[in-house]
């Protein structure tokens, strides 16, 4: 019997954009071929897989993009946490990723459910000048392009995420990169995307991120990625902790996005908010929204 698959648009902004992502309840009994075979006919960046596998209490959750199995979505785990709220009622959830043990809290807020998760432990690294130089490369920008005052980093939150800082807002919208070439490079180093960054204000950033792994071009809202670029903030002292940061993603893309991110002093972790929209009918992947054919 062929599943029931529900989608959903997560880190919307009072209610419109977002990242949509495909959600399959009960995925007891499926294979992996068979998740990601589901996963490329959704043909979103991402879909998440629930079941009854999980240890110490915590539900099973297992992510595929329509090429390969990810470790960790952030826009998927806030999208599979709304689709059991609104069946179950909001409260405290367990999810058991390859990651490591996620935990979400759901409540209602304003006639909608939001969902906040506690990513990973997070850990950062200085990009080498290697690292930084081809990238740049495939991303057409020169090393002018840069903000010194936010140094080129790998981080990690459940996945490896370069983050490069435009000095712009300028050069942060004006996007256009060589796919193959970054494509190849993120899976030679292991970087699931790479987070494109402008600072607006001390708490207020916007961000594009590329997602060649994913057979994607660009996600409009990507909660790994956040919780990453939070845990690099704080591990750099760029924000006074405790703190909430504000990530303002898929503008560029027609798809305005918002994630809140909360940094404290006192856990490796990083909390990432948002609300998530049901779509009932399917937000297809097109060029206009920067999706790749797959």
């Amino acid at each position: 019997m062929t599943p029931q698959v529900l989608r959903y648009a997560a880190f919307t902004d009072h209610g419109e954009g977002g990242n949509p992502a495909g959600v399959v309840l009960d995925a007891d009994g499926l294979t992996p071929t068979q998740m990601l075979d589901i996963a490329r006919t959704i043909g979103y960046s991402e879909t998440a897989f629930v079941s009854s596998g999980g240890s110490a209490g915590a539900l099973g959750l297992r992510f595929f993009s329509p090429l390969a199995e990810v470790a960790f979505c952030g826009h998927a785990t806030v999208a599979t946490a709304v689709a059991l709220a609104d069946r179950h009622g909001p409260g405290d959830l367990r999810l058991e990723t390859m990651a490591g043990v996620v935990d979400v809290r759901t409540k209602s807020s304003d006639d909608a459910i939001v969902a906040t998760l506690a990513s990973p432990p997070t850990s950062t690294r200085p990009a080498t000048a290697d690292e930084v130089r081809r990238t740049l490369d495939a991303l057409r920008w020169s090393a002018d392009d840069l903000d010194p005052t936010l140094p080129a980093h790998v981080a990690f939150a459940g996945n490896q995420h370069l983050v490069l800082a435009a000095w712009t807002r300028e050069r942060l919208a004006d996007l256009d990169y060589d796919f193959a070439l970054l494509g190849a490079l993120m899976a030679e180093l292991g970087w699931t995307t790479v987070d494109l960054v402008h600072r607006v204000s001390h708490s207020v950033f916007h961000a594009r991120n590329p997602f060649p792994p994913g057979g994607v071009v660009e996600d409009p809202a990507t909660g790994a990625a956040a919780a990453a670029f939070g845990g690099y903030l704080r591990d750099l002292a760029l924000v006074d902790v405790p703190a909430r940061v504000t990530v303002l993603q898929g503008q560029d893309m027609g798809a305005p996005s918002r994630l809140l991110v909360d940094l404290d002093g006192d856990d490796r972790r990083v909390r990432v908010t948002g609300s998530a929209t049901q779509l009932f009918t399917a937000m297809q992947p097109t060029p206009e929204l920067g999706r790749r054919p797959v």
